[in-house]
């Protein structure tokens, strides 16, 4: 059976090291590119090694030099801009797990996917992606109930992330608010803000450790409180998800895909 050759952008980053780590266990994949910024410092080293698998024959580089079936973006938002144009350019499929993009580069993003297939999403966990299911029935069925229902949305991630909210939230935040219609949204409270307003969502984003992420939607009603928790223990649970969107991708014809479509939710 042919392997979907994937090529791995932001590869040196934490990340990128269990994409590789993962990529390489799978018999339906082959690791043929690992790409990292210039400024990188194991620049040239074996990407299976920086990853801590061995030698598997794949340098790091700043350049996508062989053909490839799909390109996985686990960068920063400059790097998903430079690394988009180059997929575009190629005719390669593109798998953009990057979050804190700009609203500029979301929309260059969706201009993208008339050229190539991509698959976009604020998380790759399976997991997240069923809750979100999950947060879009309960806001449904709590649009109307007496009194309201009142929506927060806590996340907590390492140290190291660099945008807060996460897009995870973000997302969980955007599928309420369709069912719901809340029009404000409120990222933390200082203060006397008030009696809380009825058409709000607030985000409370928590930086802590090596956290890989955890995400609660609280659904407050009078007398009773939902809560939609999802929680991963391990980066692998995004890796993983990240490689399946590369084998669903590759050959696909040009459009803008979501998890939904690849974990067939």
């Amino acid at each position: 059976m042919t392997k979907t050759r994937v090529a791995i952008h932001g590869a040196g980053g934490r990340m990128g090291q269990r994409l590789i780590a993962l990529g390489t266990q799978d018999s339906d994949l082959q690791i043929v590119a690992a790409l990292d910024a210039a400024a990188h410092p194991r620049l040239g080293s074996d990407v299976g090694t920086i990853a801590g698998v061995g030698e598997i024959g794949v340098p790091l580089t700043t350049d996508l030099q062989v053909e490839a079936d799909a390109v996985v973006d686990f960068s920063v938002p400059a790097g998903t801009e430079a690394i988009t144009s180059v997929c575009v350019g190629r005719g390669v499929p593109l798998v953009v797990a990057t979050t804190g993009l700009s609203a500029a580069q979301q929309s260059a993003l969706q201009r993208a996917a008339e050229s190539v297939a991509i698959v976009w999403a604020p998380n790759m966990s399976l997991a997240v992606n069923l809750t979100m299911g999950l947060a879009e029935v309960a806001a449904a069925a709590l649009r109307d109930v007496p009194g309201g229902a009142d929506v927060e949305i806590i996340e907590r991630h390492h140290r190291f992330k660099e945008d807060a909210p996460s897009g995870t939230a973000l997302k969980f935040g955007e599928l309420n608010a369709a069912k719901m219609g809340q029009q404000h949204h409120v990222h933390g409270r200082q203060g006397r803000p008030g009696e809380r307003p009825r058409d709000e969502i607030g985000y409370h984003a928590v930086r802590t450790g090596d956290n890989p992420g955890e995400h609660t939607i609280v659904f407050g009603l009078l007398g009773e409180t939902v809560e939609l928790r999802v929680a991963a223990t391990s980066r692998d649970a995004y890796a993983a998800g990240a490689l399946a969107a590369a084998k669903y991708v590759a050959g696909k014809a040009p459009a803008l895909y979501g998890m939904n479509d690849v974990l067939g939710l």
